[in-house]
């Protein structure tokens, strides 16, 4: 047995498989872990003979999750967007905050001014807020560089993430995000010369997970999307997509055709959207922070996503504009005030339903084989970590097996 080996005991465990019950729940378990992985998992009383001379590391009775997963970030960026929002309360409009350089116009000039130094620095302090959270798996987006140099730089300090914190990062090529300013009333020029050039460009140099785009009415036609989509297939790239946020323009049965790992925000999806989805196994990925920042009232069709059995993933959104938020239990929180999911829904939803928004099959769960990324919890039920506002229960984070 690996000297990194250890026994986790006197712990309830949430292990997010299913079908296996409310939670996965297993009461008074026991977690061995050998390496960076789950080694076996039970009762503490059925632990088998072979683990018997191994360290035990006691955690008191406290509830042990998969480590959190936010599978939908924009966490690398310049600037902020503070100023602009104490106008927007003041009375100014959208257009009168954009015609004053504001909006996304100002996140992509202070991105690309930005050094890959400056966007590690200030991405660190959000990247902590989140791991203080028990996230261990953190997606990130480009798409405010908008030109080749800066998307390349957006998505090289993402991975570079990874060498500050203990932390696994995913990266999203999301240069069909918005056309810059020097391209406006040239999207298709926008897509040709410098979208899908930057896209071969950044696989090329390993930067790329998956590639993600905006189709809406203020950024991307789904015709474009699916010549981006196109240059995804050719490099053997996954695809996502932001759709149905703002408006209807049938992005989600678009992605979906694709096979597409999610479609996220999907407030005006319809039922052959859902229905498009759940045929393509693709995830809903419901993001709160934007509804609630935005002050929305259209809400996402979760009965519809139930019905359908189209599995529901959360993510906090962290951006500049619509979603200044570096909080997954918060994300939890207001998915079941705003949008009425269930607390059980909420976990699953950043945890075992995250990892498939990334196509990942080695975390969010608990069981064997899967990665030994957990969190550890001051509270006595799953239930908690949606219930409380403000409030951060975490007692430990362990990441591959490392505290």
């Amino acid at each position: 047995m690996s000297e990194n080996s250890r026994v986790f005991v006197d712990l309830n465990a949430a292990t997010m498989c299913h079908p296996s019950g409310p939670y996965g729940l297993i009461a008074d378990a026991a977690i061995v872990t050998k390496d960076c992985l789950i080694d076996w998992i039970g009762t503490q009383s059925d632990i088998p003979a072979i683990y018997g001379d191994l360290p035990r590391v006691s955690l008191g009775g406290r509830l042990v999750t998969p480590g959190l997963i936010d599978c939908h970030t924009h966490i690398v960026h310049g600037g902020d967007r503070a100023v602009e929002f104490e106008m927007r309360l003041n009375g100014a409009s959208y257009e009168e905050i954009a015609r004053t350089g504001g909006g996304i116009v100002s996140t992509v000039d202070a991105t690309r001014q930005a050094s890959l130094e400056d966007m590690i620095k200030t991405a660190l302090p959000r990247v902590d807020a989140l791991l203080a959270e028990g996230v261990t798996v953190l997606e990130v987006k480009s798409g405010y560089g908008l030109d080749q140099e800066t998307e390349l730089r957006m998505l090289s300090a993402a991975r570079a993430l990874e060498q500050h914190r203990p932390i696994r990062i995913v990266t999203s090529f999301l240069g069909a995000h918005a056309v810059p300013a020097e391209f406006q009333g040239r999207a298709d020029t926008y897509i040709d010369d410098i979208c899908i050039p930057t896209l071969r460009a950044a696989h090329a140099e390993g930067l790329v997970d998956a590639v993600d785009g905006f189709c809406e009415g203020i950024a991307f036609t789904p015709a474009q999307i699916a010549r981006v989509f196109d240059a995804a297939r050719a490099l053997d790239l996954p695809v996502k997509l932001h759709a149905e946020q703002l408006s209807n323009l049938g992005g989600a049965k678009l992605a979906a055709s694709y096979g597409a790992l999610s479609v996220d925000h999907i407030e005006h999806l319809d039922d052959d959207g859902v229905a498009a989805m759940a045929q393509a196994g693709t995830i809903a990925v419901i993001l709160p922070g934007a509804f609630y920042t935005l002050r929305e009232t259209q809400i996402p069709p979760i009965a519809a996503l139930r019905k359908k059995n189209v599995p529901m993933s959360l993510a906090s959104d962290c951006n500049p504009g619509s979603s200044p938020m570096t909080s997954l239990l918060l994300t939890m929180n207001m998915a079941c005030t705003l949008f009425l999911m269930t607390p059980q829904e909420a976990l699953a939803g950043v945890t075992r339903h995250a990892a498939a928004a990334l196509g990942l099959n080695d975390c969010g769960q608990l069981k064997a084989g899967k990665r030994a990324d957990m969190a550890v919890w001051n509270v006595k039920h799953p239930a908690e970590l949606a219930y409380r506002i403000g409030f951060n229960p975490l007692h430990s984070r362990i990441f591959g097996g490392q505290s």
